[in-house]
C-alpha cells in the first residue's frame, strides 16, 4: 500500500466567465497598424472554469460549469481530494462569497483532511494558480475561434492535458528579504 505525503498545498480558483469567440493570437506588424480580425462579441455559449493547482508540482485540474456557484466549487473540491490525495490538504483561496457559503461549510464539515487558508482581500496575486491561468488560457484560447461552447470546453481540456504532460513546479522569483528595498531607501528609520 503507498503512502500519503502529510500536507499537500493546492491553490484554488476561478476563471471566467469565458464565451465561445474568436480569441486573437499573437502577430507581428511592424508599425501602426488596425486589429486584423473582426469583432466577436461571443454570444455562443459561456463557460466558468473552476481550478485547483499544486505549486510544488505543477500538477492541476478543474471543473467546467456554466455558472459561479457553490455547487461547482463543492465539485473542485470533490475533484482536488480525487486528484490529490493525502492525509491532509491546505487549500490556499481568496474571499470569494461561495467559498464561505452555508453549503460550502456544510460540505467542508464532512472533510476533515481539508484546511482552508483564506488570502486576504485585494491580495489574490499571492495565490499562485494566477499565474497558471495565463498559462492555460495561453494554451486552450490563444489563436482559436469557437463556434460553440462544446469546442471551448474540448480547448480546455486539451490545454489541461499538454500542461500535465508537460508541468513543471511554480516558485516564487524572489526570497522574502529580496521583495522590499533596504529601510532607509523606504524613506524610514529603523526602529531598534
Amino acid at each position: 500500500m503507498a503512502t500519503l505525503s502529510k500536507t499537500r498545498t493546492i491553490c484554488l480558483d476561478e476563471l471566467g466567465q469565458l464565451t465561445a469567440k474568436t480569441y486573437p493570437g499573437s502577430e507581428w506588424v511592424l508599425g501602426k497598424s488596425r486589429a486584423t480580425f473582426e469583432a466577436d462579441y461571443g454570444r455562443r455559449g459561456k463557460v466558468w472554469v473552476h481550478g485547483a493547482f499544486e505549486p510544488a508540482t505543477g500538477e492541476a485540474t478543474f471543473v467546467l460549469s456554466s455558472r459561479r456557484d457553490s455547487a461547482s466549487h463543492i465539485q473542485l473540491l470533490e475533484k482536488a481530494i480525487q486528484t490529490f490525495p493525502a492525509d491532509r490538504l491546505l487549500i490556499i483561496e481568496d474571499n470569494l462569497s461561495t467559498y464561505h457559503s452555508r453549503d460550502t461549510r456544510n460540505a467542508l464539515a464532512a472533510w476533515s483532511e481539508i484546511q482552508i487558508l483564506f488570502l486576504p482581500k485585494y491580495a489574490c496575486w499571492l495565490n499562485l494558480i494566477e499565474p497558471w491561468w495565463e498559462q492555460l488560457k495561453s494554451l486552450a484560447l490563444k489563436g482559436h475561434r469557437f463556434e460553440a461552447q462544446t469546442e471551448l470546453e474540448t480547448a480546455f481540456w486539451n490545454a489541461l492535458d499538454y500542461w500535465n504532460q508537460h508541468r513543471y513546479s511554480y516558485r516564487w522569483k524572489k526570497k522574502p528579504q529580496e521583495q522590499l528595498p533596504p529601510w532607509g531607501d523606504l524613506g524610514f528609520s529603523k526602529v531598534t
